[in-house]
């Protein structure tokens, strides 16, 4: 059980680290705004992942109380959709580009609800959570509503610490991606390897 834990929060921090809308989004805001600014669009982001941890939980639960080998097709379904994402990451750009132009002025609460609704309102983060979790189910004994919870509890701690950071070092993150062009490609390929190697643990008999 441990182990599996550990896989995913390494997982979660290697995705939280990938540069996509949402940590831009937060870099974006506390260079232009200040870093509270930042740190009060994380909360709204990280909020909005309690939604869809409850609708995955009890969706993929009800699912699975009533026929197992309909939740094997979804988690077949997950690495598929995982490795899709790979695919997608490998014909993405590598380059990580972020604009300060034309960033309005906004009130930590205002940037806290913009968050929360980015996230909630993002069907995509749904389908990850839906890809993404039930390969990390790790008990036959407690209730997959609650290891639900628990990875969503996980899934949120982890990328809080790591977009605050994002939102505390904004300035010197910025910097070391303006002078440093191949992070953009080491971020990149860390993706990649963490979406296949994830779709492999259930292709893998």
């Amino acid at each position: 059980m441990t182990e599996i834990l550990i896989s995913f929060i390494l997982a979660t921090a290697t995705l939280a680290f990938s540069p996509g809308p949402d940590n831009i989004f937060v870099l974006v805001q506390s260079i232009v705004n200040g870093k509270k600014y930042g740190l009060a669009t994380v909360l709204g982001l990280m909020t909005g992942c309690i939604i869809h941890t409850t609708l995955v939980a009890f969706g993929v639960s009800a699912i699975l109380k009533q026929n197992e080998s309909l939740f094997f097709t979804i988690k077949l379904f997950g690495a598929a959709y995982l490795l899709y994402l790979a695919y997608q990451v490998y014909k993405s750009d590598a380059s990580i580009t972020f604009s300060t132009d034309n960033v309005s002025q906004k009130t930590p609460l205002q940037l806290f609800k913009t968050g929360f609704w980015m996230n909630v309102l993002n069907p995509k983060v749904t389908i990850f959570f839906l890809a993404f979790f039930p390969q990390f189910l790790f008990s036959e004994t407690i209730s997959t509503v609650i290891q639900f919870y628990v990875l969503g509890g996980l899934f949120i701690v982890t990328s809080f610490i790591i977009f605050s950071s994002i939102a505390l070092l904004a300035g010197n993150i910025s910097e070391t991606i303006k002078q440093n062009k191949k992070i953009g490609i080491y971020l990149k390929w860390m993706q990649i390897v963490v979406f296949i190697a994830i779709a492999g643990l259930i292709l893998l008999p």
